[in-house]
């Protein structure tokens, strides 16, 4: 299954191609309003997911690298180790290695990650993020789904 890894660079792509486009664009803080509930606007994010330990000081940049590095290749791992039928798993896991990838790429590179889709409603704003996110979600979202439909597949050991 590892050669789903085209889908985990055409990720890395994206993000990185539209993180550039971003940054070439827009000042930080910038906003763009594209539809009532849909805006761009640049931010970066020195922590994880939320902004989590974004003020912790600047040692959770290579934190967040180490772990990126090794969820990524204990993921590329798990996709080479895929039979043909396990297709749901290998795109998920191809998903999440792309946008951790992206992402990873932002920490290296800029000590901070690039984000700039905005969903709001009224004045209750989402968290900013960006095509690298998209991907991870995505791809938990199949590997959720398989996990589900796998448990209906496996026979329960304790019968």
């Amino acid at each position: 299954m590892l050669r789903l890894l085209w889908l985990s660079l055409l990720v890395v792509v994206l993000d990185q191609v539209s993180k550039l486009w971003i940054m070439a664009h827009f000042q930080e803080f910038e906003v763009l309003t594209v539809w009532p509930v849909f805006n761009l606007t640049l931010v970066y994010n020195t922590g994880a997911a939320f902004s989590f330990l974004s003020d912790a000081g600047g040692w959770q940049r290579w934190f967040f690298v180490v772990l990126g590095s090794a969820v990524c290749l204990g993921m590329v791992i798990w996709l080479r180790m895929l039979g043909a039928a396990e297709r749901l798993t290998a795109w998920g896991l191809a998903l999440v290695v792309g946008g951790a990838l992206g992402n990873l790429i932002d920490r290296v590179r800029l000590g901070k990650v690039v984000d700039f889709l905005q969903w709001h409603w009224q004045d209750w704003y989402w968290p900013s993020f960006n095509v690298a996110d998209s991907a991870i979600t995505l791809g938990v979202g199949l590997l959720l789904i398989d996990g589900l439909i796998a448990r209906g597949r496996v026979p329960d050991r304790d019968s």
